[in-house]
């Protein structure tokens, strides 16, 4: 293999010395270099997670874009290994080609990523050390909830109450604590409110928790009872949480099993993913403001569908927002959207007579046979800023088309003819 010398200077020095010591660390351990590319589609990508697979069980790796050392996890992948970062700053139709040297300790610094850990009965979610989410499956009468939820800048994102009784704030519907998954009506049984007559979700256990330099995650399983305690069904929950730049996202993915026979959600408003927001941001009372793929804006935007909707407001002096991203392979995809001018916001698939003047109560049901799922995917984005100056337009677009990864191993030349221009960008 040809020597290349170069003279370095400055700071730069230490990046360029990372990046050969990694290629040769690679040589030795029988790891090797890969190109894989990312192309956007018809949006920019602006803080987009991203995956790609490649062959073996690598256990290692580093990744680099001209040089700079990019934030890399591995997955195994039946036999094979998937390869999670974040994409930023990615020009419409423009490419970015990475280099990734397995064999090598691909580790962000110590303290950074996002780290999962369970605490009795519940899950708590770090990023770069700082609290973003606890997941609460112990204190909530009837069902599981993230609380609290924290923003850009460690701002709330979720109102207090009922967890915690603030003079300032509203004291309406207790149910709506933090983030959560339910329904009004399933089988007959109300697992929105809260009562002596509402069934309840109970999280039965954690089957899988993981963290790292890009991501972090948990699996749980849940059960559904009537309020006599018989079972009506189950699901599985799949959280992952990624670490961005500027904005926090968290994936919610639930599977939910017709375990004693056909189940069926019923056409109810009182539904489905929802989040209560703090009482800063909304419209009625505050400063929000909402607005919808479509161009539903505030409370027109209420019984609409669309392929997400975006509420924002300020939070602790500055302005916050959520939106929630409505997966294209959902049932009844664009959903339904159970949004308030007083803070709730709930993407609902099932409400259609109470969302559409005339339709008849029924006309929403859907029905799950004996031993099917149904699976419901859903991503939240918390960012600052309104909803164009946030471009979740564009987050949309990423989620529901990834952009294109290509992979490609490099010959001994390209490999060497890398490494110069590495030392090159760096001078």
């Amino acid at each position: 293999m040809a020597r290349t010398t170069v003279a370095v200077r400055g700071a730069r020095m230490g990046r360029v010395v990372v990046l050969l010591a990694a290629v040769a660390a690679a040589a030795q351990a029988g790891g090797e270099e890969l190109a894989v590319s990312v192309t956007a589609g018809d949006k920019p990508l602006r803080g987009a997670p991203v995956r790609a697979v490649i062959e073996g069980a690598a256990t290692q790796a580093a990744l680099y874009a001209e040089g700079r050392p990019i934030p890399v996890q591995l997955r195994p992948a039946g036999g094979r290994t998937e390869v999670l970062w974040i994409v930023d700053q990615l020009r419409a139709g423009g490419r970015r080609t990475y280099r990734l040297v397995t064999g090598d300790a691909g580790r962000a610094p110590a303290g950074q990523g996002v780290a999962v850990e369970q605490r009795g009965g519940s899950v708590e979610v770090r990023i770069d050390g700082q609290l973003f989410a606890r997941y609460d499956a112990t204190t909530g009468p009837n069902k599981p909830y993230f609380h609290p939820l924290y923003g850009p800048g460690g701002r709330l994102m979720v109102r207090k109450y009922p967890l915690e009784t603030v003079p300032t704030e509203t004291h309406d519907h207790p149910h709506h604590r933090g983030l959560w998954f339910t329904h009004g009506e399933v089988n007959g049984h109300d697992f929105w409110s809260e009562g002596p007559n509402a069934g309840r979700t109970v999280c039965r256990g954690f089957e899988a928790l993981e963290g790292g330099p890009v991501m972090g995650g948990f699996r749980s399983r849940t059960d559904w009872l009537a309020k006599d305690g018989t079972r009506v069904a189950e699901d599985v929950r799949q959280v992952r949480v990624w670490r961005l730049p500027e904005c926090r996202i968290l994936d919610f993915e639930v599977t939910v099993r017709a375990t004693e026979g056909p189940l069926v959600f019923q056409d109810t408003k009182e539904g489905s993913f929802g989040i209560r927001l703090p009482d800063t941001m909304r419209v009625k009372g505050g400063d929000g403001r909402i607005l919808t793929s479509r161009g539903d804006r505030d409370a027109a935007a209420w019984g609409k569908r669309a392929e997400w909707v975006d509420y924002w407001g300020t939070v602790e002096g500055a302005v916050m927002g959520v939106a929630i991203l409505d997966h294209p392979d959902n049932p009844r995809h664009p959903t339904y959207w159970h949004v308030r001018d007083y803070g709730l916001f709930a993407a609902n698939p099932f409400g259609v007579h109470d969302f559409v003047p005339g339709q008849p109560k029924g006309t929403g049901d859907l029905t799950v046979p004996a031993g099917g799922t149904v699976t419901f995917r859903y991503r939240v984005l918390l960012h600052p800023g309104a909803a164009a100056e946030a471009g979740v337009a564009d987050a949309w677009a990423a989620y529901a088309a990834p952009p294109r990864v290509e992979v490609r191993r490099l010959a001994a030349s390209a490999r060497d003819s890398w490494r110069e221009h590495a030392l090159d960008v760096w001078r």
